[in-house]
C-alpha cells in the first residue's frame, strides 16, 4: 500500500509518518508511507502508483481541490482526523488510510 501524506511543507507530518511506519511493521503490513508539501500533490498523483492520499488538518481546506486531482485517478483522499494528527497516533491514521483504500 502506497500512502502519501500532504501538508503545508511536508515537514510537520514526518513524526506521524514514522509512527505510521512503526504501526505498519507491528501489524505486518507492507506500507510505503511518505510526506510531501501539498504543492507536489498534482504531479505525484499524476505519476501514479499511489493508493491513498491523506491531507494534514492544516491543509484540510484544500480537500475539494485534492478531490479534483485524486478522484479522476481513483485515488481516495481525505483529511487526517485532527485528534489523531495532533497526538501522532500512527496506528489510527494507518487504519484510517486502509479504510479509505477499502472503500474506493
Amino acid at each position: 500500500m502506497v500512502i502519501r501524506l500532504f501538508c503545508a511543507a511536508g515537514m510537520s507530518t514526518s513524526v506521524l509518518v514514522n509512527k505510521m511506519q512503526e504501526a505498519a511493521k507491528e501489524k505486518g503490513k507492507d506500507a510505503d508511507i511518505a510526506a510531501f508539501p501539498i504543492q507536489e500533490m498534482d504531479r505525484m498523483v499524476e505519476a501514479g502508483n499511489i493508493d491513498v492520499v491523506l491531507l494534514g488538518p492544516q491543509v484540510g481546506f484544500q480537500l475539494k481541490k485534492a478531490k479534483a486531482i485524486c478522484d479522476p485517478k481513483g485515488v481516495p483522499v481525505d483529511v487526517i482526523p485532527a485528534a489523531d494528527y495532533g497526538m501522532c497516533n500512527g496506528m489510527n491514521v494507518l487504519k484510517f488510510a486502509y479504510k479509505l483504500a477499502k472503500n474506493k
